[in-house]
């Protein structure tokens, strides 16, 4: 007698350990390498003994609270399949705002530029950069990370993508020199430590989540610091930040010079990104 679960009854166990049908779904198709049409199709297929095991462990972990991406290896982001891994943080929605605002910018102001300078601080995955050049590909991409692992995860990226970027190692400003930007973006650490939402993000990253010291915004006002040497005149300087924290990058961009400070809110319907523009000399 068979006494490995059928898919069927796979997917009841993930329900009984308070996963949602939909991550159990992809986290079986990523164990069976099959799209989820067949999955519907064979549910009282049994999984082999290996198989089993593989999904007994990778439910627990689910379950655990270990975001689907890290389990898969895989998320989507702004349409382009990024592989990640616990060295980066899981590429969001609300982050696809920043890409969108860029795009805008370089279809705009920047539209006759030949070849606009684009750089992200931060990198991480490569989500951003990579995003930005596959939808904007006469841009030059330059990406940064103070992370090894981080920066060897986004190399691959822009490998397996074929997109070109280049990758640097350092923090912030520091491993960029001329041509002088006319965009740079960044989603930079900006959860004050002891936020109650760190524990949901435990498998994290926590540098890329919590700036050093756990001041929220220091991360944004060492970037915003450090911008204006970078930026061509007329550029752009683009944040991620937190929900209530709109209202203070927009201060620290003005105090430190720039113009037209802006916001543009995410799918959720908050200020989720703040910039500005760095002013011509005349």
């Amino acid at each position: 007698m068979n006494t490995q679960p059928s898919l069927r009854e796979a997917l009841a166990q993930a329900a009984a350990a308070g996963v949602e049908r939909l991550d159990a779904q992809r986290l079986l198709q990523h164990l069976l390498q099959q799209g989820r049409a067949w999955l519907l199709a064979h549910d009282d297929e049994p999984l082999s003994t290996t198989q089993a095991a593989a999904w007994h462990a990778l439910l627990a972990r689910r379950a655990a609270g270990e975001p689907l991406a890290y389990l898969t290896g895989e998320r989507e982001f702004h349409g382009l399949p990024l592989q990640v891994n616990p060295a980066v943080l899981v590429p969001r929605p609300d982050t696809e705002t920043l890409v969108d605002w860029a795009l805008e910018l370089l279809a705009g102001p920047w539209a006759q530029t030949p070849c606009p300078q684009v750089a992200d601080l931060g990198t991480g995955s490569g989500a951003i950069a990579l995003a930005v050049k596959q939808a904007c590909p006469r841009a030059s991409v330059r990406a940064s990370d103070l992370s090894p692992a981080a920066l060897a995860m986004a190399r691959g990226n822009g490998q397996r993508l074929a997109l070109e970027v280049d990758w640097l190692a350092g923090p912030w400003w520091q491993p960029y020199g001329p041509p002088a930007l006319h965009l740079a973006l960044s989603n930079p650490p900006y959860i004050e430590a002891g936020d109650p939402h760190l524990p949901a993000l435990r498998h994290e990253p926590l540098s890329a989540l919590v700036p050093p010291g756990g001041d929220g915004l220091a991360a944004l006002r060492e970037i915003i610091q450090g911008a204006p040497p970078h930026l061509a005149a007329g550029g752009w300087l683009l944040l991620e930040h937190g929900h209530d924290q709109a209202d203070a990058v927009a201060a620290l961009l003005r105090q430190r010079g720039f113009a037209q400070v802006q916001h543009q809110r995410d799918l959720g319907g908050h200020r989720r990104c703040t910039g500005g523009c760095w002013p011509d000399a005349t």
